[in-house]
């Protein structure tokens, strides 16, 4: 291999690359400590681009349905002013728009799951004798089972003052630790303040930051490699806008199937438990199960027997939804299919929770995207028809 500059710089390129490699490995530990602290301080910021890219796709919707026409139309002079305002208009009434959904859920959800619990609280008591005379009808037919739970001896003064002891300690820890949890909810309510007004600077200023990002890419890259990036992160910022419509789109069909399905077979709280499926169905797949656990708690409480009869009506939605509609609309929105939606989410959960669910499916559609560009771009270079 002849030494000349370019060889040169691959072969010092390579030379830096094997030393930061050593240093990384002798000093992993101290690596990421310092790799954590670094963003545990850009975090903020990543919770700001993570609600911007939220708040995006409701506001893009609402630019172009109040502005499109008029951004369309008007003079190059005077379309900075008036996208100015597009942008400040659109992200104001974005706001208001989740801001009513939340408050919509929490408004009919909380009152309901409140008058719930007060009414169990107030009627337990009652039920406790009930209980009692029921279990002791069905022991009497176990005389083994009773002679054994008679034989148990317990200890009252010392398990009383085990619970005296039990308190202490924990009424002195809870006044301990109480400072501790007011810091930490102070510090999260900075956190996401902070990220929320991060989010709005991005948003208002999009296009100046596209442009800047752009001017950044081509003055330090090589065109060919530039472009690539662009390409990416549009193809990027597409496909998690469509999984992110794709996503409500579902949990709204698959609250309604129950709202419908509940009404028709006259369930109790129709209506509260197709909202809180429909809301906690965003998270992808496993979603739904939340809202389960508190529908059937609600309706348990009104009729044991048409609580056990949703959790079959809930098992038979669920596997309409899951290998159906889900599949079809969220995996179609991001072109991906419904194996690699099943497995994105299954690994995603399984790394980082709820979090990697939602991140997951977008992330393997651009790589899924990429990868079958580039096979077939491969192949037809080749000349090779596979099919």
């Amino acid at each position: 291999m002849e030494l000349d500059r370019k060889n040169i710089r691959k072969i010092r390129g390579l030379i830096v690359f094997t030393i930061l490699l050593l240093i990384g490995l002798y000093r992993f530990e101290m690596i990421l400590n310092a790799i954590g602290f670094i963003l545990d301080i850009l975090f903020p910021l990543f919770l700001g681009c993570a609600i911007a890219f939220i708040l995006s796709v409701p506001m893009e919707h609402i630019r172009k349905l109040l502005f499109g026409k008029a951004l369309a139309q008007t003079t190059e002079k005077k379309v900075q002013p008036l996208k100015k305002l597009a942008n400040s208009v659109s992200l104001l009434l974005s706001i208001l728009l989740v801001l009513a959904l939340l408050y919509f859920v929490m408004a009919m959800v909380l009152p309901q799951l409140t008058a719930t619990v007060t009414d169990l609280t107030q009627s337990l008591p009652k039920k406790i004798p009930l209980l009692v005379e029921q279990l002791k009808g069905f022991l009497a037919a176990y005389p083994n089972t009773l002679s054994w739970l008679e034989n148990i001896q317990i200890d009252w003064q010392q398990l009383i003052k085990d619970m005296a002891d039990f308190f202490k300690s924990g009424a002195t820890s809870f006044f301990g630790s109480t400072l501790g949890i007011a810091k930490g909810i102070l510090s999260a309510f900075a956190t996401f303040l902070i990220g929320f007004v991060f989010a709005c600077y991005i948003l208002l200023q999009k296009e100046a930051l596209g442009r800047q990002s752009r001017k950044l890419l081509f003055a330090f890259l090589s065109e060919k490699h530039a472009e690539q990036i662009v390409e990416i992160c549009g193809l990027t910022h597409k496909i998690f806008a469509n999984f992110l419509t794709g996503q409500c789109l579902e949990a709204v069909i698959l609250g309604t199937m129950f709202f419908l399905s509940m009404t028709i077979f006259r369930f109790p709280y129709a209506l509260l438990v197709g909202v809180l499926i429909a809301f906690t169905a965003l998270i992808p797949i496993f979603g739904a199960f939340v809202g389960c656990l508190i529908g059937t708690f609600l309706i348990l409480t009104v009729n044991p027997t048409q609580a056990l009869t949703f959790i079959i009506l809930f098992l038979i939605l669920q596997q309409i939804e899951g290998n159906l509609i889900y599949p079809r609309v969220v995996g179609g929105s991001v072109g991906l299919p419904s194996i690699w939606v099943l497995a994105a989410v299954t690994v995603g959960g399984s790394l980082f929770g709820i979090i990697g669910m939602l991140v997951f499916i977008p992330i393997v559609s651009v790589i899924y995207t990429l990868l079958r560009e580039t096979t077939n771009y491969r192949l037809k270079e080749k000349h090779l028809n596979v099919e």
